[in-house]
């Protein structure tokens, strides 16, 4: 059953942002170390100046696992990714969300209901032993499970196509899910023709295919998708190559496949990050992904010019449900000895999770 946000009270609501910083600042000098909060590279300014670490959402987690001291993990995410910093944080270490209803509608198009039914259906037409699934980070803890239970991985963006080549060593065919765009990428990079690629339609027999097209395939994949990537287009790239001849175009590859093919680069939020530090002064950038990373990035390198990709900004909106009220609110709660919005995934969920996110890390 899905937890239910408590009502932040109004004089949170109402109070300055930089009050409300000062006052956050101030609740962490008084935890000290027991306290790390954490932010998502998607975070707004002012809650991600309050983070102690930052990053994606597995470095985080990982980063909340090594910090042994940390009593209370304040997850400034999304709802997976605190649910992956729960599983991998020990049983003395709370995680919380300020936001019980910042989630991830691309993670919630994949129930483990719906994933369990599709599972059932393929093996009415392809043995289970030939399949390997493979989950995005980007999901439940339950699918994480359900995947880890039958042998496969987890992956992210910047390690999905060493995940599918593993995958494609292992079995005849991968089960990719939530996200089709990271799948079918990832998948058209390993040299995979379109042929070999399938999508699984959700809520049709069979995903929308015939058993002869099923069985010809290598990759399927569930037809999930980010709704702030697929804002990004081959079109709006071209606009900008006719604007800015000598343009750098850089893609989460979250985005379709015809956008991630017309760019010089795609990677993962670190990549991207990576590539705009490392390139050149004076270099000019259009960059395909949520626009509070790419403002930070404008901040960060004054020395040269980016472009968000898109005409108008594309906002992660429940990301941005996470405010500094919302945190502070945890914050005094915290302080108060109550233990609000805590995430906790049932031990035996978290057990087959723990399995599909350690072949991650071994491959």
């Amino acid at each position: 059953m899905q937890q239910v946000q408590p009502p932040i009270p109004v004089e949170y609501l109402e109070a300055e942002e930089k009050d409300l910083v000062a006052r956050i600042q101030a609740r962490q000098k008084e935890f000290g170390r027991q306290l790390l909060i954490l932010g998502h590279h998607y975070q707004q300014e002012a809650v991600f100046q309050c983070a102690d670490m930052v990053g994606d959402s597995l470095k985080l987690a990982r980063q909340a696992a090594a910090a042994k001291e940390a009593r209370y993990i304040v997850f400034c995410g999304v709802h997976f990714m605190a649910e992956a910093a729960d599983i991998l944080t020990d049983a003395g270490q709370a995680v919380f969300l300020p936001h019980l209803q910042a989630g991830c509608p691309m993670a919630d198009m994949a129930t483990v209901d719906q994933v369990a039914q599709a599972w059932q259906e393929l093996a009415g037409v392809c043995p289970q032993d030939q399949v390997v699934p493979v989950t995005y980070v980007n999901s439940s803890a339950a699918i994480k499970a359900f995947v880890g239970e039958r042998g496969g991985s987890v992956c992210t963006s910047s390690n999905a196509e060493r995940v599918l080549a593993w995958a494609l060593e292992r079995g005849d065919k991968i089960f990719f899910f939530p996200d089709e765009h990271l799948g079918r990428n990832s998948a058209k990079a390993l040299g995979l023709r379109d042929e070999e690629i399938v999508l699984w339609q959700r809520g049709r027999p069979l995903g929308g295919n015939s058993p002869e097209e099923l069985q010809r395939a290598r990759v399927l994949l569930w037809n999930g998708y980010c709704e702030v990537h697929m804002e990004f287009s081959a079109e709006q790239i071209a606009r900008w190559r006719r604007q800015e001849p000598a343009i750098q175009v850089i893609i989460h590859p979250e985005s379709n496949q015809e956008a991630v093919a017309a760019a010089d680069q795609y990677g993962s939020t670190e990549a991207i990050i990576a590539a705009i530090r490392n390139s050149r002064p004076g270099s000019v950038w259009a960059v395909g992904t949520e626009v509070n990373l790419v403002k930070r990035l404008q901040q960060q390198h004054p020395d040269k010019t980016i472009h968000l990709l898109a005409p108008t900004p594309c906002c992660c909106k429940t990301m941005a449900l996470v405010t500094p009220a919302s945190l502070l609110w945890l914050l005094d709660n915290l302080a108060q000895g109550r233990l609000v919005n805590q995430i906790k995934v049932a031990p035996e969920i978290a057990q087959g999770a723990r399995l599909a996110l350690d072949r991650m890390l071994e491959i």
